[in-house]
Formats: structure tokens, C-alpha cells, sequence
């Protein structure tokens, strides 16, 4: 059976098969959540393994590289949250990185799964509720992702780091 579950801390801390990055297109580290993934995990072994695929990638896109020195995940899917700033009005891209990333979870046979909000810090650029928006993208995608496979048991956080956070994303499930 399927679950999912709004956590109040970092994805990057969860004890999950797959820990999901906030990717950019070129699959660089870079800073927020996707620094810590790339410290945990070790910047120079996941980079290597980020610049075996072919990039840029479009926003939307998930792929999936080993998680190296994470003690708490296996995997590190890396979904490419589309930039506000740049596209306003991106949101089928949002809900794209949030389902995607639930088939390579499929993909590979595991079954659970830590989300930040993606798309929800600088690349939330000028969206009112941010944090908001990307949450009910995420519900969308894995109400979809359990209507598509309802024989697939997959367990999903979602991951509010701050207090302000915990309580749009909270908002948005009540």
C-alpha cells in the first residue's frame, strides 16, 4: 500500500531508497538542497557520475545516479524544476519532475522516496506561494503515479525544511 506523508526537515535526511535533488538542467552542483546532496553523497563522485548524461536536460526531466557516501539513501534522482523567473508559468514542467521521478523510482525497482519542494526557492521566482504550488504539484503527480500503478507500493515525503514552508505545504494538504 501506498502513502504519503508532508515531513518537516531536509530530504537530504530521510531514511529512503531514493533522495530526489533539485537539479539543474547541467546537473551541477550547486547551492540549497542540491549542495547538501552533492556534500553528503560526495561532490566529486556524483558530479562524475551527473556528467555521464547528456545535458542539458529539459525541465521536468528526473535521472537517476547512485547516492555514493548517503548513508540514509540509496539512489539520488535528480528532477529538473523548471525556473519561474524564466517561464511562469511552468507548472505541467513542475508536475513533470515530480512524476518523473516517480518512474525512475519504478524504474528501478524501488519504493521509497524523499522530495524537497522543487522549484519552491530561487527558482520559485516571482510566484505568490511558492511553496504552495509546488506541494500541490507534487499531490498531483502522486495521486496520478498510484492511478497509473495501483499494484506498485511506493512511500513519498515530502520535505519542508523551514517552518514557513512546513506550514504553506501543510495548508495545501488541509
Amino acid at each position: 500500500m501506498s502513502s504519503f506523508e508532508l515531513i518537516h526537515g531536509s530530504c537530504a535526511g530521510q531514511n529512503v531508497d531514493a533522495v530526489v535533488n533539485a537539479a539543474n538542467r547541467n546537473l551541477w552542483e550547486g547551492g540549497g538542497i542540491c549542495g547538501v546532496i552533492f556534500s553528503k553523497a560526495g561532490s566529486r563522485e556524483l558530479a562524475a557520475a551527473c556528467s555521464k548524461y547528456n545535458t542539458p536536460l529539459n525541465d521536468g526531466d528526473a535521472v537517476i545516479t547512485p547516492a555514493f557516501q548517503m548513508k540514509n539513501a540509496r539512489y539520488v534522482i535528480h528532477a529538473v524544476g523548471p525556473d519561474f523567473g524564466r517561464t511562469p508559468a511552468a507548472f505541467q514542467e513542475l508536475y513533470n519532475a515530480y512524476y518523473n521521478s516517480l518512474l525512475v523510482l519504478k524504474e528501478n525497482d524501488l519504493h521509497s522516496i524523499s522530495f524537497p519542494l522543487i522549484s519552491s526557492g530561487i527558482f520559485g521566482g516571482s510566484l505568490r506561494d511558492p511553496v504552495g504550488k509546488s506541494a500541490k504539484q507534487c499531490i498531483r503527480a502522486y495521486n496520478k503515479f498510484v492511478s497509473d500503478f495501483p499494484d506498485y507500493s511506493v512511500d513519498v515525503m515530502l520535505c519542508a525544511y523551514t517552518s514557513s514552508s512546513m506550514k504553506d505545504a501543510q495548508a495545501v494538504l488541509d
